[in-house]
Formats: C-alpha cells, structure tokens, sequence
C-alpha cells in the first residue's frame, strides 16, 4: 500500500473489567486481562471506566488512606505488567491525591510510561450522586504535575494526546503514515458527568483539535436514562465532528445499595453509532470499533464554520500535548488470515439495510423532490411541461413526482406532456411499460418515433452507423440490417444522434423535466445537451442504486387505491427490468443488448466509490481496501474492484465538462454533482495522481 496502511483508521476498545468494590489487586488483575485481550484483538486505545481500579461504589472509603495507596499499588502494577501485555495506550480510572484534595482521574500509559492525568472536571452531588463529599472539582487544583512512581506526570484537563513514532522505529514510508496520524488524531478525555454539562470539556478539547474523545463513566440506570444518555454521545459526536468512546461499568461490579448500573459501552463516530454494547449483559467485556479519523479530519476541514466557534466567543484555550507511540500499520493490514475491521462498511450507502429506514429515507427524498420541483413550476405559473417517458427507472420517478407535484397543486395530470420517443434501441417491453404507466397516470401521451428523424439527420451529416452506407436505406431495411451486427457493435455518434433528437423534440415542445441520476453524471454516461440537459431535474442528486429502491417505494406507497393497482404493476416491472440507456439495436428477439453495468460497470461499486471519493476525500487505495471489506450483491475480487474504479476515475475526470453546464436540481442528500451547490471542479483536471497506484497494481 501506497504510504497508506492505516487509511486514517485506529482501533478504539471500550473495557468493563470485573470487579470487586474496593479490591485493588483484583481489579489490577482484570485490568491486565483485558489488556492481554486487547493485544489479541490489534487494539490502539483502550478505555477503562470510571474510577475502574477501586470501582465507583467505595463511597467513604476513598478517604481512608489504605484504599488511596492500594488503588496507586495497582495503577502501578498495572503500569509495570501491562506493558509486556499491551502495545497501545491504556486509560484506566484512579483517585489521586494532590493539592490538598481528592480527584478523580483519568490516568493515560503506555509501554510502561505514565503520560498524563485528566481529573474530573465537574463534580454532581446531587439526587443519588454523592461525589463532591469524596472528590474536589478538577478547577481547585493548582498543580500542573503530580508524583506518579518515581515520575512527575502533566495534570490537568488542558492534556491532549497525540501519536509518535520515533524514527529509528520504522522504515521511512511508515514514518509518514506514522506523522500523517500525527497531524490528524488528536486524543480528549472527559469523566462521565463531564458530558452532561452545558459546555463539556470536549467542546474545548474538540475546537483544539480533539478527534477522538473518550469519557471514562460509571453511569447509573433509570426509566429513559439510556437513550438519554445514547442521544448525548450521539449528539456530541455530531457537534465536535468527532469520534466519541464512552465506557461504563457493569452492573456485577458496581454496588445496588441504591442504583445499579448496565454497563453501557457506546463508540461513535459524528452522529452514528459505530458499535455499542448488551445493557446488563455479562458476556462479552470488550467492546471494539475501528474509527475513521480522515473521515472526521475531512468533515472538519469542509465544515469551516466549525473553527469560528473559537473566535465568536473570544476563546483562547490552551492545550499541552502529550506524545504517545502509535503502530503506523493498521492491526487489519497485520492480520495474515483474519484480515477484516471491526467496523461495519456499507456496501450500500445510499440504501439503508434497514427496512424501516429505508422507507423513511425513500419518503424523505420524494418529499424534497416534490418540494422542489412545485416551487419552481409555482414561480412559473405551471408553464406547458413536458417529460421524455422510456419505461426506465429513471424517468419512471421523475414522472411519479410530476404527477405528484400536480396533484398537490390541484392541477389536472393532463397537463403533463409526456414524450414516448422509441428509437432504434427501443425494446417491446419498455415500450409498453411507457404507454401503461403513461396511460394509467392520465397524462397526455405523445408518441414520436425519432427513427427516420434520425435516419435523416445521419444522411445530412454523412455518418454511416456501424460502417453502413445509409444511401437508398429506410427505417425498415437499416432495422433489419442492424440484426446481423455482432454484439460489441459501438458506434457513439449514432447514439448520440438519437439522444440529441429526442432532447429536441420535448424543448421544442415545452418546459423540460429532466430525468438522469447522479451516477449517471457521475460517469458521464449521458449525452451532452441531450440527456444531460432539461430545465429542471428533480432527480439530480439521486444515485442509481437508490432510484430503483425510490421506484419501488413509491409504487408501493403513493399509488395505493384501487383505481390506481396498474400504476404500482408497472412501476414494479420497470423496477425489476434491466438498466441500458436502449440506443443500441436490441437482440433478434427483441430484448435488450445494450446493458449499461456490461459496458460501464456495476452501479454498486460506482456508487460505492462515488460516496467515499465526494463525501469523505477517500484515496484509491482506501476505497479498494474498503471495498475488500463489504460485502455487495455480487462478490468482486480485489482485480475486479480496481478494474472498475479506473473505469469510474477516468470518466469521472474526463466527464467534468457535462457536470459544469448541469440544470437546476434540488440536493437532496449528502453528495451533489452541482457546480452550484457543492462540486467545483476544473473541466481539465488531470487525474494521474488518482490512478497512479491502480494503474500499478495491474
């Protein structure tokens, strides 16, 4: 891999160690445990709960001095044993005594080596919580450092953790994956009710630049509590553009006197929840996730008003950084026979696995899309519309949201010009697809065959398809003439022709809905001023692999009466028909022969790496490497993969021109194409550095 072995990953582990209340050395001894099985798993950060070494619940007891000096025993020991058991850095819950009062703290080591202690910041003592009789506020103490061993280690919550890796360690190339994380991961830590704050100290830490964000806890269980407590690390997530580990203890290891607690583990990553653990459980003690730190990094540096925050309220904050030892190889990329992350990737981002949210999603969209498209024939006062109807998945929505633009405006649907135009491509069943959809919507049909305008317009210009001397020819005998092609016949400009035509027959004849997709631009895989080209279309910032799912939702959901059951049938027959763009002639049978995932690949992988190239400012060599992860409807070896994402790249770049002319088109998820909205790009941007790796692997 290509100074890229981590691809911007580090696996993140929440721990809940089993306890006893107020035994040290037992508790040491789970520590370690866990530490040795994190090891196994090619864990980088391990988080502890809090106060984990003397568990939560000693109440008064954390003022006698034999459990303050047992719990400093077993930090110790935890120090001394763990680094001959645990590479990555270790955070573990400890009171510390400095300045006169008792903290509780977050204690950060490695290898052997104290780096830091953050205590808590804010102290409740109120309802069932007690703290402020045992612990001082993180505010009181006047120290910067305390005695840890024989070592003097920075105390505060100015601390922010960031990974090095001495030179003499690793080759030069993993030296710059090594200083790449330098600059990007960034470590905060927090204590449990530090999050439920106005202003948590990750706020701070996060506008410093704070990536990953870890909250040591030992939250109690009530009515509601969790998803509370759920929506919080959710929400902060979100907020700081960050990734947020949050560890609880379990609900064996703590007391019942009063409260219990379940054990509630959360890693998230910018508003979604990456992995979390069973509440209550008492299996599995180790909770593992693999964070996206480029993903974050790029959110951050494309959401610029994240930075302001700092500077509109006068802040100055400060921050002291602490150096730690980061492996510059990701543990998958480690792993000979167990290569995968733990970290679900989506082979799929567009369409949500899950039923329910799927629907939602489908709802949402045709929603905005309705929206969008009634404002701009309102301001137009519903001018003449028309809409080139093929029997395809495409413009199979895009009419089902005229339509239903029309019915929210209390306008007849018979004011909706819609365009059947077969042409040389043209198969029976979108045809008749075409005229019942048309048919049973109740728009106004027209049909016009563009075979001998086209016919006329290739004897104009002289071009002979398929090397066919059009002299004498009519639309009957070049039909039949093209049944003897074989079947890698190509000719573009006679695609092109028909394309073009039948642009110019809906423009001549009203205000043109238009109907490609954003995989389509994509690629590039339409005609310039052609299909490219309309006056408003609603389905511009739609991919492929959502459109077909959009098509389906909406035959089952917006066309439910019985007057309208051969809407839905035919919106479900185009949902299950081929996908070709039909310019090419089709088989002697009658069916399609251009198939567009034939000739431009699938749709699952173009999306794929249409989302993490637009979206998160991926690499190549980590969408490929993300791709060997997910798991798609048809399984691709890592040749195929590459295969097809030089395909993408190269038509992406060389395509650029048709995106910078596109039509108005309402955005209705994270990625748009638009020149407007979001995507600026040079026409005659040079794609060498994209495709140097792939091009390589060949």
């Amino acid at each position: 891999m290509k100074n890229n072995s981590r691809f911007g990953f580090v696996r993140v582990a929440t721990a809940r160690p089993e306890a006893k209340i107020g035994n040290c050395t037992f508790n040491a001894q789970s520590h370690l445990s866990e530490m040795t099985n994190a090891q196994k798993a090619g864990v980088d950060i391990l988080l502890f709960p809090e106060l984990s070494l003397t568990t939560y619940s000693p109440g008064v007891l954390f003022q006698q001095e034999a459990l303050q000096q047992s719990a400093l025993d077993a930090l110790e020991r935890v120090r001394v044993d763990g680094a001959k058991l645990f590479s990555g850095l270790v955070v573990v819950g400890c009171p510390i005594f400095l300045d006169s009062g008792l903290y509780n703290c977050a204690v950060l080591l490695q290898e052997g080596r104290y780096l830091g202690v953050v205590p808590k910041s804010f102290i409740p003592n109120y309802k069932e919580f007690t703290e402020k009789r045992w612990f001082a506020e993180a505010a009181t103490a006047r120290s910067t450092e305390v005695m840890l061993g024989n070592t003097m280690v920075p105390f505060g919550t100015d601390l922010l953790f960031r990974p090095h890796t001495p030179q003499q360690a690793f080759a030069q190339d993993a030296l710059s994956r090594a200083n790449a994380m330098r600059r990007k991961l960034a470590i905060g830590v927090e204590i449990c009710e530090d999050l439920w704050g106005p202003i948590p100290p990750s706020s701070l830490q996060a506008l410093l630049g704070a990536t990953l964000l870890l909250n040591l806890s030992a939250s109690n269980e009530l009515i509601g509590k969790a998803d509370y407590r759920r929506s919080l690390v959710l929400g902060q997530s979100a907020r700081c553009i960050a990734a947020y580990a949050y560890a609880c203890a379990a609900p064996l290891d703590e007391t019942s006197t009063d409260t219990v607690l379940s054990g509630h583990c959360m890693i998230a990553e910018n508003g979604s929840m990456i992995a979390e653990s069973e509440r209550f459980g008492d299996g599995e003690r180790l909770l593992v996730a693999d964070i996206d730190i480029d993903r974050l990094v790029n959110d951050r540096m494309r959401t610029n008003s994240f930075n302001d925050t700092l500077r509109h309220y006068g802040l100055k904050p400060a921050c002291r950084e602490v150096l730690f030892n980061l492996d510059p190889v990701f543990a998958p990329l480690r792993e000979t026979f167990d290569a995968h992350m733990k970290r679900y990737i989506d082979a799929h981002p567009f369409v949500p696995s899950n039923p329910e949210t799927l629907r939602a999603r489908c709802e949402e969209i045709f929603n905005i899309q309705v929206a969008g498209l009634s404002k701009r024939l309102k301001h137009l006062n519903f001018p003449k519309v028309t809409i080139g109807v093929s029997g395809g998945l495409d413009s199979t929505h895009a009419l089902s949201v005229l339509c239903k633009v029309y019915d929210k405006a209390g306008e007849p649907r018979s004011k909706i010009q819609a365009y059947t135009m077969p042409g040389f491509g043209t198969t029976r069943r979108t045809k008749g697809n075409a005229h019942k959809l048309m048919t049973a919507l109740g728009v106004t049909i027209h049909e016009v065959d563009i075979r001998k305008l086209c016919l006329t317009e290739m004897q104009a210009v002289g071009h002979k398809p398929f090397g066919i001397d059009l002299k004498g020819h009519t639309v009957a005998s070049l039909s039949k003439a093209f049944l003897t092609l074989p079947d890698d016949a190509q000719d573009v400009t006679f695609e092109n022709v028909q394309a073009r035509m039948r642009t110019l027959i809906l423009m001549n004849a009203g205000f043109v809905i238009g109907t490609g997709d954003l995989s389509e631009l994509a690629l590039g895989w339409c005609t310039f001023n052609a299909d490219h080209m309309s006056m408003y279309n609603p389905n511009a910032s739609v991919p492929k692999t959502l459109v077909k799912f959009l098509v389906k939702w909406t035959a089952e959901n917006q066309f439910t009466e019985p007057s309208e059951a051969l809407v839905k049938a035919t919106m479900l027959d185009i949902f299950a028909t081929e996908i070709s763009p039909e310019l090419l002639p089709p088989s002697a049978d009658g069916q399609i022969k251009q198939k567009t995932e034939d000739k431009v690949g699938p749709y699952e992988l173009h999306d794929f790496t249409l989302y993490h190239l637009c979206r998160f400012g991926a690499s190549p060599e980590k969408i490929v490497f993300l791709a060997k992860q997910a798991k798609f409807y048809v399984a691709y070896d890592e040749a195929t993969i590459r295969k097809w994402l030089i395909v993408f790249l190269r038509r992406f770049f060389s395509q650029q021109f048709k995106r910078s002319t596109l039509p108005d088109g309402t955005k209705v998820g994270s990625i748009s194409l638009s020149p407007r909205a979001e995507w600026l790009m040079p026409s005659d941007a040079d794609p060498a550095i994209w495709l140097e790796w792939l091009e390589a692997q060949k």
